[in-house]
């Protein structure tokens, strides 16, 4: 059994993990850190899914770093190019060197009487026991299990005679040519992996129980292409990275103040792609837009596809699968040679680990958490938790910072600990992603923090106020205790909001 001891340590090599790291080299020179990461190489969800076509639903403009350009000419770039675009950064920021591979984190313990945590690992593929010992630990887990997927137990699944897939588990080199496919699902992986399997598959079909709200959206933005040709890399990614913050807010407030002209906004959008070829009930959902995400098609694929009569939409509830298909509740029978279950993941915080305090468990489920960034009651902690409503980079990087930040003001000020602690009973029974009602979201109500009602405590979705907060506002509010002693509230300095709106819209 070994022993290291780190002033951070960081779990997860995902997109959030590798951007706190390089956070911490450009902020926090003087930190010594490691990033324990389980799989065998850089990525997270961009090296775990495989399935055809897979691509960010967030534009790369805003979906990359801040403070590294994606120059990339796709504006939904595909996984693999994702992936590199990690991998390129962790490289160029020197973080590679810092990545324990293969290694899961099983049990996390605070000690307050060290002032440390040890954190317990084990190799995968040795079975060989690790300890860690550090000052700090940031979770850059994500929000799932990466070991399943949700799958509800369908009836009579063990009568169908073809095969039943889950996008998280793509199998290697699947020949779906000239089968018949259903696609089960209405999220952003159904939608991405229909028109894309319509290449070699007879025809494919996507079965949903109620439709969401779809968006075609280019995946090429030639007004970014024409900026890059024109303008230094940084200048062209800022200024396009402005323009698609700015359109995706304004979206999504005109969403929440008019739904009812959103919604025929989107609704006409689709009716003009479909030309008429489609019945609009599969494409007209029974709740408000961005009460659940918004899915982007790109180039309008899936609209395109099933004007060609390659793919085709079914809405109802599975009957029972038979043996050559799935029976609908309606009496219709989908006949399949490959059903994909595209029903969503299982959420999962901080990579289902155990978190003790003092050799005490700690639930999360019975925390809040902090400006969504520090978990309350847990000693130098802190949880990376990205956007739903927009591109999770963003706030991911802007958390990342203000761990920074604060790491930065504990050294200048001699502390050692620093936790935060509800003093107004703010909480509410909401969790951190409370503002979606997506059904793997509901589901896992019992497993994810909870939020306040106001303050610090209340999670926002709002990128220009977290910049605010995160960026600008003081560290010391009287909510963090810093060695045992509760801070002062400190007054905001008087600053004209010019400098943190730039600052949203353009970068630290």
């Amino acid at each position: 059994m070994s022993q290291q001891h780190f002033d951070v340590l960081i779990v997860g090599a995902g997109i959030s993990g590798i951007g706190m790291a390089c956070h911490l080299t450009r902020e926090c020179p003087n930190k010594r850190y490691a990033i324990l990461e389980r799989r065998e190489a850089i990525g997270g969800t961009w090296d775990l899914f495989r399935y055809p076509g897979i691509r960010s639903d967030s534009d790369m403009y805003t979906f990359g770093y801040n403070f590294r350009p994606w120059t990339g000419g796709k504006v939904l770039a595909d996984g693999p190019s994702i992936k590199k675009y990690v991998v390129e950064t962790a490289e160029q920021f020197g973080v590679t060197d810092n990545i324990r591979f293969g290694r899961k984190v099983t049990n996390t313990n605070w000690s307050s009487a060290d002032k440390c945590w040890t954190v317990d690992v084990e190799c995968e593929k040795t079975g060989d026991k690790e300890t860690y010992t550090a000052n700090f630990v940031v979770g850059c887990t994500g929000y799932y299990n990466y070991d399943a997927g949700f799958k509800p137990d369908f009836p009579g699944e063990a009568d169908f005679k073809g095969q039943v897939i889950h996008p998280q588990h793509w199998p290697e080199n699947l020949d779906y040519s000239g089968k018949k496919v259903v696609v089960i699902g209405s999220g952003a992986t159904a939608i991405t992996l229909v028109p894309t399997l319509t290449d070699k598959a007879e025809h494919v079909t996507m079965l949903q129980r109620s439709p969401t709200y779809l968006m075609p959206l280019p995946s090429i933005d030639p007004v970014s292409v024409a900026m890059q040709k024109v303008l230094p890399d940084k200048l062209a990614y800022r200024l396009t990275r402005a323009r698609n913050i700015t359109l995706a807010r304004t979206i999504f407030e005109r969403a929440r103040k008019n739904p009812k002209a959103v919604r025929r906004l989107l609704l006409g959008i689709i009716r003009s792609q479909l030309s008429g070829k489609a019945d609009m009930r599969h494409f007209s959902p029974s709740y408000n837009p961005w009460d659940q995400r918004l899915c982007v098609v790109a180039d309008g694929d899936l609209f395109k596809a099933i004007k060609a009569g390659k793919a085709s939409m079914a809405t109802d509830h599975i009957e029972r699968f038979t043996e050559n298909g799935i029976r609908l509740k309606s009496g219709q029978e989908l006949e399949a040679d490959i059903i994909i279950t595209a029903t969503g993941l299982d959420v999962q915080i901080m990579g289902g680990m155990e978190i003790k305090v003092d050799n005490q468990p700690l639930k999360v489920s019975d925390t809040m958490l902090y400006k969504n960034v520090l978990v309350e009651g847990l000693p130098n902690a802190a949880m990376i938790v990205g956007y739903t409503n927009i591109s999770w980079t963003l706030k991911a990087d802007i958390a990342s910072e203000y761990v920074c930040r604060l790491l930065n003001h504990m050294d200048r000020k001699g502390h050692k600990v620093c936790v935060t602690r509800d003093v107004e009973n703010s909480r509410t029974e909401d969790t951190i992603l409370g503002s979606l009602e997506a059904g793997y979201i509901k589901r896992a109500a019992d497993r994810l923090p909870r939020q306040g009602s106001h303050g610090p405590w209340k999670a926002s979705q709002n990128y220009l106020e977290d910049v605010k907060t995160l960026r600008f506002d003081p560290i010391e509010d009287g909510h963090i205790e810093f060695d045992g002693r509760r801070s002062k509230a400190q007054s905001s300095r008087s600053r004209s909001f010019i400098a943190p709106l730039r600052s949203a819209l353009f970068g630290a």
